[in-house]
């Protein structure tokens, strides 16, 4: 009888315990959604730790303690966005990779990029717009910024790689100068730009990145 109520107790704390987790991760969850919606809006510059806790329905207390400071939310926002997860790959770039590494077909390759970079930067392209604008003046921010530019730099060498394992690049184009035009154009600065301030869909901007890379890159 007595084991039978200790393992009861025992379920019953891990019961208790995966509960707190789960709620503490949705609390967490709801700051960094509402504290996006506010960066965003009004920029990082004009947005209280205050602020957030209204609208994620918390105390300014409760979002001290888990993140300390604004900037560690703007951080975790971005990561967020990305899909990152403690992995250099971004989840919604995992299935992708797989594919482009398995086709043969360079066009097919670039149109593939251009599809899945329009998902990307319909979920990150704000934000990175709120970062630069924030780096300005904050060099702290500017640490998020540089590591976010550093590793799409890094994934875009991945992706030539991928191209030049299935036949040459346009005679006389470089690796690194391939590399840097990709990283120029496939970026949320450009999606901004067309997307946001010209109006384009996403699917004018995916057909816009693909014809122009397939254009600049290849033979």
């Amino acid at each position: 009888m007595s084991r039978e109520i200790s393992r009861k107790k025992t379920s019953q704390r891990k019961y208790d315990s995966s509960g707190r987790q789960a709620q503490a991760l949705e609390s967490h969850a709801q700051i960094i959604k509402a504290a996006r919606e506010l960066f965003i809006e009004s920029g990082y510059s004009g947005v209280s730790i205050e602020a957030i806790a209204r609208k994620a329905k918390t105390s300014p207390e409760t979002i001290y303690s888990v993140f300390r400071n604004k900037r560690t939310i703007l951080s975790r926002a971005m990561d967020l966005a990305s899909g990152m997860d403690g992995s250099p790959i971004p989840i919604m770039l995992r299935t992708y990779i797989q594919e482009v590494t398995l086709e043969r077909d360079q066009q097919k390759q670039i149109q593939m990029f251009a599809s899945r970079m329009q998902i990307f930067f319909s979920h990150i392209a704000p934000l990175v717009e709120v970062v630069r604008a924030a780096s300005k003046t904050e060099p702290e921010i500017k640490k998020i910024l540089k590591k976010y530019l550093d590793d799409r730099y890094q994934g875009m060498g991945f992706f030539i790689d991928c191209l030049l394992a299935n036949g040459p690049l346009r005679s006389g184009l470089s690796k690194l100068t391939a590399v840097e035009t990709i990283w120029a154009l496939a970026s949320a600065e450009i999606y901004n730009l067309l997307v946001g301030d010209r109006g384009w869909s996403g699917e004018e901007y995916e057909l816009w990145l693909s014809d122009t890379l397939i254009r600049l890159l290849l033979s």
